[in-house]
């Protein structure tokens, strides 16, 4: 029995609500001394990481009210003496209805501290904010060692899921459950409403299965105890709706105060790895953070009505208080906000009210926001027309067309002026600038202005004005582009542009490219005449800084160009800083590196870069990169102070770039890495980094050129492809559906050109990626390629030849270098084909010409 406490009870006041703590130093850990009042301390302590994992989830609660060491109470059901304030939500059972607590907020986890509450257990799902329970938002994997097994093997277990999941594009993270095994957690990123527990339960235990038929002697999925022996478990079933998994950083109810803790990867592979206490969890909090965070990524990405997504409910209120919807044709919009599809819209509007009007609206937070336009929209630049703010109004108002009843607001024939979508430059409270885009009426920039009326203090009184700076013009006014009507600083502009004297080649280098290593060439490379540099996952790029254009020295430029000639400078602006980090004397200057995006262990993902790849568009380039931002590695210099030094040795242009170059987040310029080619390889694996490029240092550049002086070698097997088609998800079935990918089917050139089919992939896709990659591809009457196994082709709609990806796979089946050798469409004669593929993205930066085989 824990030891009897005299002290006496106090009353708190924890998020405004008063509680009342009692016997704080009453001994919960016997072998510890443990009190009360510790437990409570380490709540408060850790609670933002605890309640970022635990909220809005039914809790399950183990109660020890006279510590470890004496009888244990297991809770669900709150009782007639829980506060009324505890958050709580109710789940029918088959024979009773029980009202779970929500741990939401510190005075919850102190009242639960109170009570004796050392356990919280939860599901991998939420309660949405409007008590609909939401699809699970994480898997976990339960790693638990039988007997004769432990930490050290369910660390080995843990690394080998690891690999499959990333495989499957889930990030895991490892967490020492504070009791015997470890639990892996993954978020569940970019499904949508139909993800059920039943279907991450499946996937688990397909998982489990295959880990125990590859390593017997290791792992069972079976929880027969019979089984167990010196074997771990991967217990798939706490993603089971009904089943719950202890939260993390909760206590545990075990002799000593260990906690469900937190690790990283880099702990696993410790020999001595073992279980936290919570003193050990609160050090390690304050110093690296919740390394847990990335897991919150599930539930943060599922839509729910929250505060702002409620903003969007107000911003109508006006305009359905103006309309009966029983005697107006027009829309009155959905039950919930919309979100963004695509590229914002606009339309314009004819409006033959009691005075004929256009109304313009563009799409802007949910809703469309409105102005009156009496002459119209403006097609001089001259000549500004008025313009008047209205109330905002629903997207669906973007198709209307039809007749208003006399006698109801805004009574008249609607008809549709013009449509189409816009690229937003400017959206503040007194100015908005957009580039429209229209089949109808083309491309052009207007911006519209608040004036204020003639008083000043008319907040609808604006003009609307076609700037003099339009698409496809020479010059480009730029954001607010000297546009006000008399056009001056334009003028400005162009009397003062000219081209400096010392401006760099008009074309930008191509970037040299480096051969696959022969494996037994390796042992040849020695350091003393190669240096090793890490090999980035990202997309390739040449750098161009250039000089200021105008006589008293403008800004500097800078162009970011892909392998394949494309300008990425608009997809990743955040890269201009670079021109802050060199100096004029130094300019025009050309850099050959690498554009990364890093994942939350600050490895180069190249997933996350897929979520940046091939927008344009300021709204959608603004929006991604509040998500994922991107740096750029620098390796090599090929144009110094507008003088070429491609052919200068390696370590020359190393010195130069390291002289020209200041780096700072997000630019680098990482140094080689030490030592042999075995020690850079490892250390490039211990970093879990994709390889090594092995490079001659006596070697100049060739631009444009794959050299055996430049040699790549990677930890994972990587193949560049071309996507000629794609079988529908459930192909073949009642379910079939065209829109959804459930493999793509894949090609590579041959010697001569021509494309030969070396397999399909169905694995690596995010939920939401399946209709995505559908809509990237040119869909074709007829197979672009022949060789497609008739299994294969059957059920396949086939797309035109244009787009390139990249997968990761096991092996060949046999030599590629055999492809174009076999007989096409022979029975039993087929050619090479990739092995247990896995889809990676798009390389929106190569061509389908510049596809071969990789190694």
């Amino acid at each position: 029995m824990a030891r009897t406490s005299s002290s006496k009870p106090q009353t708190v006041v924890v998020d405004d609500r008063r509680l009342q703590l009692t016997n704080l130093d009453k001994v919960y850990y016997p072998a510890t001394g443990t009190t009360k009042g510790e437990v409570l301390q380490y709540l408060a302590q850790v609670a933002p990481a605890l309640l970022r994992h635990a909220s809005y989830r039914p809790a399950t609660r183990k109660r020890w009210p006279d510590g470890v060491a004496g009888q244990m109470f297991f809770q669900k059901n709150l009782d007639a003496s829980t506060p009324s304030w505890v958050p709580r939500r109710s789940i029918k059972h088959r024979t009773s209805t029980n009202d779970y607590v929500l741990v939401n907020d510190l005075a919850t986890l102190t009242w639960l501290g109170q009570t004796a509450t050392l356990e919280i257990h939860v599901p991998q799902w939420r309660f949405g904010r409007t008590g609909t329970p939401m699809p699970p938002d994480r898997l976990v994997l339960d790693l638990d060692p039988g007997p004769g097994a432990g930490l050290a093997e369910c660390a080995e277990v843990a690394r080998l899921a690891r690999d499959i999941l990333r495989g499957m594009d889930l990030d895991p993270l490892p967490v020492t459950s504070g009791s015997k095994g470890i639990h892996l957690y993954a978020a569940l990123v970019g499904h949508d409403d139909s993800l059920t527990a039943d279907a991450v339960s499946a996937v688990a235990h397909e998982l489990a299965r295959h880990l125990e038929f590859e390593h017997p002697d290791l792992v069972v999925s079976d929880m027969k105890k019979s089984l167990r022996a010196g074997k771990v478990l991967v217990d798939w079933s706490q993603n089971n709706g009904a089943k719950t998994t202890i939260a993390p950083y909760s206590l545990r109810g075990r002799d000593e105060p260990t906690v469900a803790a937190p690790r990283t990867w880099d702990e696993l592979d410790d020999p001595g790895l073992r279980h936290l206490t919570f003193t050990e969890v609160v050090e390690r909090l304050e110093r690296d953070g919740d390394l847990l965070e990335p897991l919150a990524a599930g539930h943060l990405a599922q839509l729910e009505p929250t505060p702002e997504r409620m903003a969007t409910f107000d911003k109508l209120e006006t305009y359905r208080a103006k309309r009966d919807p029983d005697k107006t044709p027009e829309p009155f919009g959905p039950d919930s906000p919309g979100e963004p599809d695509g590229a914002p819209t606009f339309v314009i509007q004819e409006h033959h009210a009691r005075r004929l009007h256009w109304d313009f609206r563009l799409e802007h937070e949910g809703v469309l926001v409105s102005w009156a336009l009496p002459k119209g929209e403006p097609t001089d630049p001259k000549q500004n027309h008025l313009a008047v703010q209205t109330e905002d109004h629903p997207l669906e108002y973007g198709s209307f067309e039809g007749s208003i009843p006399a006698g109801e607001y805004g009574g008249g024939e609607v008809t549709i002026w013009d449509s189409g979508t816009y690229d937003l430059e400017k959206w503040r409270e007194d100015e908005v600038i957009a580039v429209l885009h229209s089949e109808r009426r083309g491309s052009r920039r207007l911006a519209l202005i608040r004036t204020g009326g003639r008083g000043g203090d008319d907040q609808n009184s604006w003009l609307i004005h076609r700037t003099k700076a339009q698409p496809g013009d020479e010059e480009d006014g730029g954001e607010d582009g000297g546009d006000a009507p008399d056009g001056a600083g334009t003028a400005r502009k162009r009397a003062g542009r000219r081209a400096p004297a010392d401006a760099a080649p008009a074309e930008t280098p191509r970037p040299m490219l480096a051969t696959t290593a022969p494996p037994g060439e390796l042992a040849r490379l020695d350091p003393d005449d190669w240096a090793f540099e890490v090999k980035w996952d990202g997309f390739r790029a040449v750098v161009d800084v250039l000089p200021g254009t105008t006589v008293d020295g403008g800004e500097r430029t800078v162009r970011l160009t892909s392998r394949s000639g494309q300008d990425l400078t608009v997809t990743f602006p955040e890269l201009r800083a670079v021109a802050d980090m060199v100096s004029d004397d130094d300019l025009p200057l050309a850099l050959d590196g690498e554009i990364v995006a890093l994942d939350a262990d600050g490895r180069p993902s190249f997933r996350r870069l897929q979520q940046r790849a091939g927008l344009t568009r300021p709204r959608d380039v603004e929006k991604a990169r509040r998500a994922v931002g991107v740096d750029l590695v620098l390796f090599d210099a090929l144009v110094v102070g507008g003088r070429a030094v491609t052919g200068r040795p390696y370590t020359e242009r190393r010195a130069e770039l390291a002289r020209v170059v200041t780096p700072r987040r997000p630019v680098h310029v990482p140094d080689a890495l030490e030592g042999t080619l075995d020690e850079a390889l490892e250390t490039s694996r211990l970093m879990r980094l994709e390889g090594v490029v092995a490079k001659r240092r006596g070697s100049s550049y060739t631009p444009g050129h794959r050299s055996r002086d430049w040699l790549k070698i990677k930890h994972a097997r990587t193949q560049e492809v071309v996507v000629v088609g794609w079988r529908p998800l459930h192909a073949g079935t009642g379910r079939e559906d065209a829109r959804v990918a459930g493999s793509l089917l894949l090609a590579v050139p041959d010697d001569d050109g021509a494309l030969r089919y070396v397999g399909k992939v169905g694995t690596g896709f995010k939920e939401a990626e399946r209709r995505e990659v559908v809509r990237h591809l040119r869909p074709v009457d007829d197979p672009p390629l022949d060789g497609v196994p008739r299994a294969e082709a059957v059920h396949a709609r086939w797309a035109a030849p244009d787009r390139v990806g990249e997968v990761s796979y096991g092996d060949w089946t046999s030599d590629p270098a055999d492809l174009g050798a076999a007989d096409d469409g022979g029975a039993g004669d087929e050619g090479p084909r990739l092995r247990h593929s896995v889809w990676r993205g798009w390389r929106d930066d190569k061509r389908p010409a510049e596809v071969h085989v990789e190694g």
